[in-house]
């Protein structure tokens, strides 16, 4: 029996979606109270004790929010069956309360399925698709120009991304050398060394069962932390996004891939405090909260960038943290670049869409690591879980190439750079849409765009033409009447070309080298400039 367990692997069907009801009903509520400036840290006030009493409390916790916080936030955990609104509404008839709500459940999911058994990278569909792939239409380039982002940028060993998920298998050959170690803390000795609230936490924390042990119980997570930063060039397995930085594990979600939202905002406020510069979140919830928003715009406001997935209802339904303002929320995309709809999982599933939505990443049949099994790669995976985890390792490369990038221009280049018009032009219309958000990203083009983008001091707009672009190496300009002087720059901000005008000008010119250019022209008011991308 147990060899036919590992000849079928599990397939984690990752954002499956639960039931409505599911996602609504909680025994939890978050509390927050108005005195947090009288520097108090007890149990609450009087009236809510009271009304704690009535309600037969099980228990009170105060939530983590941030290592200089005095914000009093608590959860507080009712008997199964409590009316959670009665209760609520009884915080509030208080007047000790800021604010009280329920303490909503999100999902991951996963469902068993059938796993193939052929070659590795050439699996790896997302990073590099030449149109062979077997278990889906594909479409040669469907994918995010992954080798020759490596050219430029493999990763910087200095910047930390916290996946708040199931767990990881820690152990795991794949990530030797890349889990994020505490190093303020001393292991095993029951003290927290470094006063950050958590002891012995070396490896991250298990916010589910409130323990220095996030090792992966279910399988998600597992899966997308090897698609963020599985080892690279190691001769084995999958290839990760980025192959250098460290990888914060944060347990989120329980065993049955479900989470309270409590856990969530605490594990955002724990990654921030502890260094992280990116946080994934393949994950969501339907309903809003105070509580994980504000923890979200805490990461942002200390610039950290907050990638989360848009979910797989085939709808345009709002998941959260996807849905607050400034998280880069990604959908997902087929190997013939079609929005996956549905997953190969279920004929009902499919990308979820809408006004909130930044870009789409290849998120169906993406193989992956295996929890239980250090030697098993036969595990596929389809869900806009593993779009996400696709940006959240291209944003670690920006860092890598620029620390001080903000999460707002991390969120621009990726937006600015992805490929439009990819997909069923009934959804993919030029420019934004709800369906595609910007597009496919690019990771060839994001890493090209950022590297010179300093030294060029030009203002971009239209006002001369460029075509084709993108192109295979040759083009044309027709500049303005006004036009003096051409010049061309390569991503480095370094000059390639230099040419004098003296009227309106039509010229074809070719570029050898792939990458992204900058076309400069000087008038007699004005710099103005326009991107050209080479790809051949």
């Amino acid at each position: 029996m147990k060899q036919t367990l590992v000849a079928f692997a599990i397939l984690i069907l990752s954002c499956y979606i639960l039931s409505a009801q599911n996602f609504l009903e909680t025994d939890q509520v978050i509390l927050k109270l108005k005195n947090e400036n009288s520097g108090a840290d007890k149990i609450i006030g009087e009236k809510v004790d009271l009304i704690n009493r009535e309600y037969n409390a099980v228990s009170v916790k105060k939530i983590y929010a941030g290592i200089n916080s005095n914000q009093l936030i608590y959860v507080i955990k009712f008997p199964e069956g409590t009316n959670i609104k009665e209760v609520i509404d009884a915080y509030y008839n208080t007047n000790e309360v800021k604010y009280a709500e329920p303490d909503h459940i999100g999902s991951g999911g996963g469902k068993p399925g059938f796993s193939p058994n052929d070659s590795l990278f050439y699996r790896q569909w997302g990073l590099r698709n030449d149109g062979t792939f077997s278990l889906s239409p594909s479409t040669a380039g469907a994918d995010i120009d992954m080798e020759k982002a490596w050219n430029i940028e493999q990763g910087d060993s200095n910047i930390i991304v916290a996946i708040i998920d199931t767990g990881t298998d820690l152990l795991h050959p794949e990530f030797e050398g890349r889990i994020w170690i505490n190093h303020n803390e001393i292991p095993d000795n029951g003290i927290d060394n470094d006063s950050n609230g958590f002891i012995n936490d070396i490896n991250g924390w298990n916010f589910v069962n409130d323990s220095n042990d996030p090792t992966d119980d279910h399988g998600h997570g597992t899966n997308v932390t090897g698609i963020i930063g599985a080892n690279g060039n190691n001769s084995i397995g999958y290839a990760g996004v980025d192959w250098n930085c460290k990888l914060m594990i944060l347990k989120g979600l329980a065993a049955n891939n479900q989470g309270y939202y409590s856990w969530w905002a605490e594990a955002i406020y724990y990654a921030v405090d502890n260094g992280a510069r990116v946080i994934n979140m393949s994950i969501g919830g339907t309903s809003t909260s105070v509580t994980l928003e504000n923890a979200v715009n805490y990461a942002l406001d200390n610039d950290v960038v907050v990638v989360a997935c848009m979910m797989n209802t085939n709808s345009n339904t709002v998941f959260y943290p996807a849905g607050f303002n400034g998280v880069i929320a990604v959908g997902s995309t087929n190997s013939d670049d079609t929005r996956s709809n549905p997953f190969f999982w279920s004929p009902v599933s499919g990308s979820n869409y809408g006004s909130h939505i930044s870009v789409v990443a290849p998120g169906n049949y993406i193989y992956g690591l295996d929890y239980q099994s250090n030697t098993n790669y036969d595990s596929y995976w389809g869900g806009t879980s593993q779009a996400a985890p696709l940006v959240a390792g291209l944003a670690s490369l920006l860092l890598a190439q620029n620390p001080s990038l903000k999460p707002a221009e991390i969120k621009s280049i990726i937006e600015t750079t992805a490929e439009d018009l990819i997909g069923d032009p009934n959804e993919d219309i030029p420019g934004w849409d709800q369906y595609y958000g910007h597009g496919r990203i690019n990771a060839f083009r994001a890493l090209s765009n950022f590297t010179g983008i300093q030294s060029i001091d030009t203002k971009t707009n239209n006002s001369f033409l460029l075509f084709p672009n993108p192109t295979n190496h040759t083009f044309t300009v027709i500049t303005p009447p006004a036009a003096k002087q051409i010049n061309i720059f390569n991503s480095l901000g370094q000059l390639i070309l230099n040419k004098n005008i003296q009227e309106l000008m039509s010229e074809n010119f070719q570029i050898l080298e792939n990458g992204i250019y900058y076309i400069q022209i000087t008038t007699d008011s004005e710099i103005i400039s326009q991107k050209l991308f080479v790809n051949n």
